[in-house]
């Protein structure tokens, strides 16, 4: 019998200086989003499950806790992903005929880690802006995701940009079941092109060869020059590397620090993303920090198919690849039922300042805290002096 104080597998409690962390990237996150004028919602952590999974594919719905109602006896599932919750928000909720910029931060859960060290309750900030199938949208998304990142202190950024209308045009009148479509997507983002080529047996000679040439087609700018050369001759081909080609060429420019390359093997979310995608990568993080990119399709389920683009990152991910904080500043005070000191904490709490009041007893108390000041008594009065 286990004891009762033990969590589940990769489920952790957040202890106070990793909240702090967390809550001060959130407060970041957030507020950077509300300058580029995103609104922020709280969609709920349980919905019912067909309109949680809606257009999702079968990816999300292997990481969704189902459950049934006991109120209506439906399935319920506990969302693993905000960006079905959003797309439905925008859809029916707000349901705005021009442009709308939405951002949310909150908990998802997942029934399996994604990595052996990750956590299965993410806790996820995204941004999203429907109503604009320009690629002024993709850039501002990008810009916002950067700066973001930037802002919360990791620094020497990977972006990596990808399409997934590459693959549909390479593989455009092959006939393909879901589960082969989904097998051979797995072998490119593994670069697998041992399978590939078992995979793509009696395909078109072109498909075949542009299926085989994309796990070798990453690196910088150069790459999309010899994707022109290496892939079938296609209009969604073309139109993505042109764009991938012009959202490069504005990162560059207004993020100097930033490194721009391209994977165009990247399928990740294949059957999610209609075009651009891209994922940021930074030191000291296994995998990207951050994934985003267009999925036009994402309202469709909802009756509204309006031109999507987004991105979402897990906090706790984030927290773990910037520096400790140190210990936040603070008031050291004795715990008194005098009237002019108690006055005088609440004076300096409303100011802003942390006072820790060291209950009888407890003299050790507030070592959490850099109390590098103490309230003393100087007359009537307290006043503050250093540590």
């Amino acid at each position: 019998m286990s004891s009762a104080w033990l969590l589940p597998e990769h489920i952790a409690d957040v202890l106070p200086a990793e909240a702090r962390r967390l809550e001060g990237l959130r407060r970041g996150l957030l507020t950077m989003a509300g300058s580029y004028g995103f609104e922020q919602v709280m969609p709920p952590l349980l919905e019912h499950l067909e309109s949680l999974l809606t257009g999702t594919g079968r990816a999300l719905d292997l990481r969704t806790f189902k459950l049934v109602d006991q109120l209506s006896g439906r399935s319920l599932g506990i969302r693993a992903d905000s960006t079905p919750q959003v797309a439905r928000i925008d859809a029916h909720l707000l349901n705005r005929q021009g442009v709308t910029r939405l951002c949310y931060c909150g908990p998802v859960l997942h029934t399996r880690p994604q990595s052996p060290q990750s956590t299965r309750e993410p806790l996820q900030f995204g941004a999203e802006i429907y109503g604009h199938a320009g690629l002024e949208a993709d850039l501002e998304v990008q810009d916002l995701a950067l700066d973001s990142l930037r802002a919360a202190g990791l620094q020497n950024l990977v972006l990596d940009l990808a399409d997934a209308r590459i693959l549909r045009g390479t593989l455009d009148g092959v006939p393909l079941a879901p589960d082969a479509l989904a097998e051979l997507v797995a072998a490119l983002a593994a670069k697998d092109v041992a399978t590939l080529d078992q995979l793509s047996q009696g395909f078109p000679a072109g498909a075949r060869a542009g299926l085989l040439a994309l796990p070798t087609l990453y690196g910088d700018l150069a790459v999309l020059d010899e994707a022109r050369e290496r892939l079938p001759t296609h209009p969604l081909i073309g139109a993505a590397l042109d764009d991938l080609a012009w959202l490069a060429q504005h990162v560059a420019r207004v993020h100097p620090g930033v490194r721009v390359g391209f994977d165009l093997a990247d399928m990740g979310g294949y059957a999610y993303y209609s075009g651009a995608r891209f994922a940021v990568y930074a030191p000291g993080a296994a995998d990207a920090v951050l994934r985003g990119g267009r999925y036009d399709e994402v309202g469709a389920e909802f009756g509204r198919n309006r031109p999507a683009v987004g991105f979402s990152t897990d906090l706790k991910i984030l927290a773990g690849c910037v520096a400790p904080e140190p210990r936040r500043s603070a008031v050291r005070a004795a715990w008194s039922e005098d009237a002019a000191l108690r006055q005088s904490i609440r004076r300096l709490r409303e100011l802003g300042e942390t006072v820790v009041c060291i209950l009888p007893g407890h003299d050790h108390e507030g070592e959490e805290y850099d109390c590098d000041r103490e309230l003393v008594a100087s007359g009537d009065h307290w006043v503050l002096r250093a540590l």
